[in-house]
């Protein structure tokens, strides 16, 4: 195999997805294969020119690319004493006094974006910011005008193509100046990347037509992955194995409320569904997790729980079954329904149906009469009824050969019970395949120390907490605590309440949105520069995900394999021959020969 090993340099390079993912790419074309090399990158953010060092392995010049009118218009002030503007030779020295074959531009996108208004977006200070791109630009063809770069990627917000279209202009005419065509299209970083996030990107790509007269093409296109894909292989939120920035964002409770209200797939407009009476939610109720044995009941002869301060029906097992009432006595038989043959119990003051046998099954129903047959069981040794040509609600039979105590799943037989017939897909969710086994030796004696510990303790309010060891955990003593403050609307914490839908509706921690760019793996460990959630958010939103360049990186490996061959076009199961509507981004101007 013969090996070249292409050269890329980034301007505005961030904490350096561009880069990785350069690195990370191999083209093939016959039997020569191509990889990349960073030389170097630019940016005007210290911690993101460290958080590039770490992750690309390579130095990442600290510089400020603004003139100085435009560091004015941006900051409002005149620039510090010391700074002086960016040259040509100061790009030169960032890449190690090299030339690269591909320079990747990102410069910031805030100005075009769709989050800032339009009014704002014509701001001095914004129009500034949007004036980076051609500044960028400017600076790279004179920096390598000697020996130009054979390849540029210039990736932006969609919006650019609208709000910056005088600035593209220029970069075109600068271009073309300099020797290069170009051609502008958009594409899904998602869908190259093969990423879980959909994000749609501009991008503007040239190639030197004097070094490059092969056709360069856009990246194979793949289907989008459900965010379960990468959050899955990742430990829970919170988890400190995962390091700091896996920690759930502490929201305002109310925001937490209303994330909770916000149905899966949807957004805020969900909010608008709910029924909301003098600032409450007229339907819905906001309850801590049920307690164990929430509305239990004790048999008669096993001991009750601990009796509480408040113990009742509702919040542990505080109800009896009690033997105790008389056989068949109307007074004890709540919601009880006379049959039309029997016997009244006593009239007594209350007598509603939920205070005795106060109902009856009169025969005597108004309307036409119903067909006797309808919902009847039939018992398994009486004769079933004439069988007729109704269907549907008719005969049923109790069948009784199905041995077993329940059908249900996830049920648990008691100790003494017989098991359900034991069948070829006997597992615990289909059917009664557990069972509740008395023997592990959890019964407790005098002098055991789990039964004086303390273990799963909850300290009052107002009491004193026992002396805080090195062990102190909510299962080995008295340490955990009944608190009484609930929060206000406005205070900020980590909660979990549990949605509609019965999932944990939550922020993605910056872990996982670092995983979601493909900065790193799922099962990785990451840490960037500082200790502000706000500035990790900040600098993993602004990055090229690495698979999305490692796709755009390749594609142009291939372009210059191609070129060193002198072919101009290679035949390819990539989307471009076989789908009509994948179009080759053929960068040559109206009239070029290819």
């Amino acid at each position: 195999m013969i090996r070249r090993e292409y050269k890329t340099f980034g301007f505005c390079c961030g904490l350096g997805g561009g880069a990785k993912g350069f690195k990370k790419a191999a083209s093939q074309v016959g039997n020569m294969v191509a990889t990349w090399k960073c030389i170097g990158g630019i940016d005007v953010d210290p911690a993101a020119a460290r958080d590039f060092e770490q992750l690309v392995g390579v130095k990442c010049t600290v510089m400020d690319l603004f003139t100085r009118a435009m560091y004015t218009a941006f900051h409002g002030k005149e620039p510090p004493v010391g700074w002086r503007e960016a040259t040509a030779a100061d790009i030169r020295r960032a890449a190690g006094n090299e030339t690269p074959d591909c320079v990747f531009i990102s410069s910031p996108c805030k100005g075009a974006s769709g989050l800032l208004s339009e009014a704002l977006s014509r701001t001095p200070k914004y129009q500034a910011l949007n004036e980076l791109t051609l500044r960028c630009v400017w600076l790279m063809c004179e920096a390598w005008k000697d020996n130009p770069v054979k390849l540029i990627v210039f990736e932006n917000v969609p919006r650019l193509a609208t709000r910056g279209r005088h600035l593209l202009d220029q970069i075109n005419q600068i271009l073309r100046y300099y020797g290069y065509a170009v051609n502008e299209t958009t594409h899904d970083c998602g869908q190259i990347g093969k990423l879980a996030q959909s994000r749609k990107r501009f991008l503007m790509v040239a190639r030197h037509m004097e070094q490059v007269p092969a056709f360069l093409y856009e990246p194979e296109i793949h289907r989008l992955q459900g965010v379960g894909t990468v959050l899955g292989r990742m430990p829970m939120p919170g988890d400190t194995a995962a390091g700091p920035m896996h920690r759930v964002p502490s929201l305002q409770w109310k925001t937490w409320v209303r994330l909770a209200f916000v149905e899966a797939g949807s957004d805020w407009r969900s909010l608008n569904k709910l029924a909301v009476e003098d600032g409450r939610l007229r339907d819905y109720l906001i309850v801590p997790e049920y307690r164990d044995g929430y509305m239990g009941v004790n048999r008669w002869d096993e001991p009750s729980g601990t009796v509480a301060g408040r113990s009742g029906p509702t919040n542990g097992t505080f109800s009896v079954a009690d033997p105790r009432g008389p056989a068949n006595a109307a007074q004890y038989q709540q919601y009880g329904v006379l049959r039309w043959g029997e016997t009244s119990g006593a009239i007594i003051g209350v007598k509603s149906p939920g205070q005795g046998t106060f109902s009856v099954a009169d025969p005597r129903h108004p309307g036409p009469a119903k067909h006797n047959n309808e919902f009847r069981i039939v018992p398994w040794d009486q004769a079933a009824g004439a069988v007729t040509s109704a269907h549907g609600t008719g005969q049923c039979v109790q069948d009784p050969r199905r041995a077993g105590p329940t059908f249900g799943k996830y049920a648990v037989t008691p100790w003494d019970s017989a098991a359900g017939t034991v069948i070829s897909g006997s597992t615990t969710g289909q059917g009664a395949y557990a069972v509740a086994d008395p023997r592990p030796g959890m019964r407790r004696e005098p002098g055991d120390h789990y039964l004086t510990g303390g273990h799963y303790g909850v300290v009052g309010w107002e009491q004193p907490s026992g002396a805080v060891s090195a062990a102190a955990g909510h299962d080995n003593g008295r340490w955990s605590v009944a608190d009484p403050r609930l929060p206000a609307a406005n205070d900020k914490l980590i909660a979990i309440i549990r949605a509609l839908d019965g999932t944990w509706h939550r922020p993605f921690t910056t872990f996982e949105l670092a995983c979601l760019q493909s900065l790193v793996e799922p099962e990785e460990y990451l840490e960037l520069d500082g200790l502000s959630d706000q500035a990790w958010r900040e600098r993993i939103g602004n990055a090229v995900p690495p698979d999305a360049a490692q796709a755009i990186a390749e594609v142009m490996g291939t372009t210059l394999l191609l070129a060193e061959t002198g072919d101009t076009f290679r035949l390819s199961a990539t989307p471009i021959w076989v789908r009509p509507v994948a179009v080759a981004l053929s960068v040559a101007n109206v009239g070029e020969a290819a």
